[in-house]
């Protein structure tokens, strides 16, 4: 189906899972938000609902309501709307549905009488169309049935919305595994905005599915108390393994907020190198340089080359911040390392052959912090020597771990910092508009 109109022709048909972080634009180009979820009222299963408008996210938390009317353009890979926007945090009302938080993976059944007959499956996604009127309504749905048999994937039908059974009206039964493929296609934060606002029985289904490294990530970037709601939906055996593939500066944070008894039970799970990090962590004072550091840095040896040090941090799991230099020390190179002897910039390791000594291209110019060093003097440290990144050592000059700039900002940014929005981003161009 397609419509007539003046300007950039609409798509006649949208998918609405393939909406989810698209960027929303105002007239001029300027991004506004992102798409979260589809906003519609359902009214019965042999009616096409009407969809009511966006949820869009602003402020990098902030949920508002974009109306349909709003929106002026819809394709593939982004989302036009007039620029005139409400900044009101969105609320859902009793006579609305999301589609992305309600409707996908329900357990359906389609109709006998449709082209495929009567099956069960799960949603895995809808498609809304334009209609005559101009407004958009949910017109198609795209169902999985059970893989059957050696088939790990059952075979899939996109049906009339009349023609599917389960949509409206009882308590739906709903799975996580489309929504699940959906978070693994985002960034880690934007997962965790998703899943920050989904109802608690979702939320469950989701944390149930997600695997302990996905998981790890996800909660990594939540605020405190989803942090420790969400570990206490887990067995203890899981909850340990989940920590295990969490940073252990991140970990040590984590356990330290909740009671002693869960805490010392957890690191008792915990695989003993993996418990002893964060026990190391958890033993220094807080808002200090020892509480604050990684304790996993790139170290390398003196006879490294600089062929090795590239290796080391072109790994694309390692974080921007710990990418930027690597630590030369004596063995043992696990910390406490044996003497930090300095630490290579990775513009310097760029600048030298491949094949010299990484130990010809240290910098020995600036002083290592303390594990007592407070944020004041981190942060003074870190603007001192234009750094991203600098190492902790401890009385006798052991590498002890680093301290990075997104720690240091963990730390000075007020607590619950993710749950407020004027703090995540200046005010969009949406408010500009509004």
């Amino acid at each position: 189906m397609s419509t007539a109109q003046s300007g950039p022709a609409k798509p006649g048909r949208v998918f609405v899972a393939r909406l989810v972080g698209l960027p929303i634009f105002d007239p001029q180009g300027d991004q506004v938000g992102k798409v979260r979820d589809l906003v519609v009222a359902i009214r019965s299963e042999t009616n096409q609902p009407r969809v009511l408008g966006l949820v869009a996210e602003v402020f990098g938390r902030r949920r508002i309501f974009v109306p349909m009317t709003r929106v002026t353009h819809i394709d593939s890979g982004q989302v036009y709307t007039t620029g005139l926007l409400n900044m009101r945090r969105f609320e859902q009302r009793p006579t609305e549905t999301l589609v992305i938080g309600q409707m996908l993976d329900r357990t359906v059944t389609i109709a006998s009488g449709a082209d495929t007959g009567a099956v069960s499956g799960t949603v895995f996604d809808v498609a809304m169309e334009q209609v005559r009127t101009r407004d958009w309504v949910l017109s198609r749905v795209a169902v999985q049935e059970p893989g059957k048999g050696l088939r790990r994937r059952g075979q899939t039908h996109v049906v009339e919305w009349r023609d599917v059974v389960g949509l409206v009206g009882r308590e739906p039964t709903q799975g996580a595994t489309h929504l699940i493929a959906a978070l693994n296609e985002m960034r880690a934060a934007d997962a965790a905005h998703v899943i920050h606002d989904l109802p608690s029985e979702r939320r469950t289904a989701v944390v149930a599915a997600l695997d302990d490294e996905r998981l790890a990530d996800v909660l990594e970037e939540l605020p405190d108390e989803d942090q420790v709601e969400i570990l206490e939906l887990l067995d203890s055996e899981r909850a340990a393994d989940v920590l295990e593939e969490m940073s252990a500066d991140d970990a040590a944070d984590l356990i330290a907020g909740l009671n002693p008894e869960t805490a010392a039970k957890l690191l008792d799970l915990m695989e003993p190198e993996e418990a002893e990090d964060v026990r190391r962590l958890m033993s220094y004072a807080e808002e200090t340089a020892g509480a604050m550091m990684t304790p996993e840095p790139v170290i390398l040896g003196p006879d490294a080359t600089i062929a090795d040090a590239l290796a080391q941090i072109r790994d694309p799991e390692l974080p921007v911040s710990l990418a930027a230099m690597v630590y030369v020390c004596r063995q043992p190179l696990e910390t406490p390392t044996g003497r930090l002897l300095g630490v290579a910039h990775f513009q310097r390791l760029l600048r030298e052959p491949p094949s010299t000594l990484v130990a010809a291209a240290l910098d020995q110019s600036m002083d290592p912090l303390h594990p007592g060093a407070t944020i004041d003097e981190v942060a003074a440290h870190l603007a001192t020597y234009n750094l991203v990144a600098a190492p902790v050592v401890d009385e006798d000059g052991h590498l002890l771990g680093a301290v990075t700039v997104d720690d240091l900002l963990d730390h000075m940014l007020p607590e619950n910092w993710r749950d407020r929005p004027e703090l995540r981003h200046g005010a969009p161009a949406a408010v500009r508009h509004g």
